[in-house]
């Protein structure tokens, strides 16, 4: 078996989709003992015996490609290195490069400086994604319930609002 280089792959859903027949047993296995099935999954070749388990977390990557297919969508698969350029960060994060390096230099991301540039774990950075938007979606829970006010009201609120501060600018 030769294997490629790590270069970057987009796979498009067949047309006739066979993942129909994984998705239903994954739900059948759900739904009867409510979780996944214990990843126990095998890469078979030609002869008997010539197997190999799949680990854990290339389960998981199967499961959400055969997912994404089902639905007709395209699977891309990068390849990626385990330390980032803080550009490759920055494009991560969906920052400016100077955004980050403050993020870095705060000491809100670890980072390495071997010789002059700053390089960052891919691990880091996405656990700082993670506990981002768990802080982001924090703070919505904290504003309460959304406001049921009809447009109507709102624009009448704010047309009186901004006669009164008209009102004051002139007598001001």
């Amino acid at each position: 078996m030769r294997t490629s280089a790590a270069i970057k792959e987009t796979f498009f859903a067949p047309k006739n989709p066979e993942t129909g027949e994984i998705l239903d047993f994954l739900e059948a296995h759900a739904a009867k003992s409510g979780s996944r099935p214990t990843p126990q999954f095998f890469l078979s070749g030609s002869e008997p015996g010539d197997q190999v388990q799949l680990p854990h977390e290339i389960y998981e990557i199967l499961v959400k490609a055969v997912d994404a297919m089902s639905k007709g969508l395209a699977v891309t698969i990068t390849p990626s290195s385990m330390t980032l350029t803080t550009q490759q960060a920055a494009e991560l994060l969906g920052v400016t490069r100077p955004t980050l390096v403050r993020l870095l230099d705060d000491g809100r991301i670890p980072f390495e400086k071997p010789n002059t540039h700053r390089r960052v774990r891919l691990e880091d950075v996405v656990s700082f994604k993670e506990t981002r938007k768990a802080q982001q979606y924090e703070g919505l829970s904290r504003l309460g319930p959304i406001d049921d006010e009809s447009p109507q009201a709102v624009t009448e609120r704010m047309k009186k609002a901004r006669k009164e501060a008209a009102r004051r600018r002139r007598t001001a």
